[in-house]
């Protein structure tokens, strides 16, 4: 497996095992695809990359279906996109994807998660050019010729292809802008789609020792459970 493969593997495990807030989190998402690009999956791409992710974490088809209606009303709040960056210990960079309806909350809370384990929230920038964001999409690999499937998405943007033997399925990672073409190309020739949504995949990467681990486990646990928070990043393996 390559290195892309086992950063997602491993940082997904946990946050897609919390069913309670993967659920609050893909609702954020619908609401915001909503909000942005109206109700109907079939002319909002957004949206139907959420309602796949959905799916693939099994939130029930009633759950979806009301975030959607929910997210139509004008009594749905809107929420705003953040992001954040800091140093985590033992020099840990960090950046974490928030949406809230509170910014000074936001803020303020995740300040006091670096602050309590020794790390420092920073400035916007600080480490963005140490991740790499790019549009992932995993896919069941059934019946799939996945040498002829690679060779039709590079004229799409798709740049690194791994096979999850485990679960059966192809993971494919492409460049930031080229989502929609991927996406398009995906669903126009019927793949099963189990997940479309973006990821900051670290250029530099960082060992720590087990101990230096459980030091920086304990701050990604505080991100984590904090419901406006959408996804942490970082450069430690």
């Amino acid at each position: 497996m390559g290195r892309a493969f086992e950063y997602r593997k491993a940082r997904k495990m946990k946050r897609w095992g919390q069913m309670a807030k993967t659920f609050t989190r893909i609702g954020k998402d619908i609401v915001i695809a909503v909000k942005s690009g109206g109700p109907d999956p079939d002319t909002n791409g957004r949206l139907r990359a959420v309602i796949q992710n959905a799916k693939a974490a099994n939130m029930p088809k009633e759950n979806v279906e009301r975030a959607i209606k929910k997210a139509s009303s004008k009594e749905q709040e809107d929420y705003k996109e953040l992001t954040y960056e800091g140093t985590g210990p033992h020099g840990i960079a960090f950046v974490i994807e928030t949406a809230t309806d509170n910014q000074n909350r936001t803020v303020a809370n995740v300040r006091s998660y670096f602050n309590k384990v020794g790390g420092t929230l920073g400035t916007s920038g600080m480490n963005d050019f140490l991740f790499n964001r790019k549009s992932v999409f995993q896919i069941s690999a059934e019946g799939v010729d996945a040498d002829e499937l690679e060779l039709e998405l590079i004229d799409f943007g798709a740049e690194e292809f791994e096979f999850d033997e485990e679960a059966n399925e192809i993971v494919i990672y492409g460049g930031f802008t080229s989502f929609g073409g991927i996406q398009k190309y995906l669903e126009g020739k019927g793949y099963e789609l189990k997940r479309a949504e973006f990821e900051r995949i670290p250029t530099i990467t960082k060992e720590l020792s087990e101990e230096q681990m459980a030091d920086v486990e304990k701050l990604i646990d505080k991100l984590e459970d904090d419901d406006d928070v959408q996804n942490v990043y970082h450069n430690m393996v």
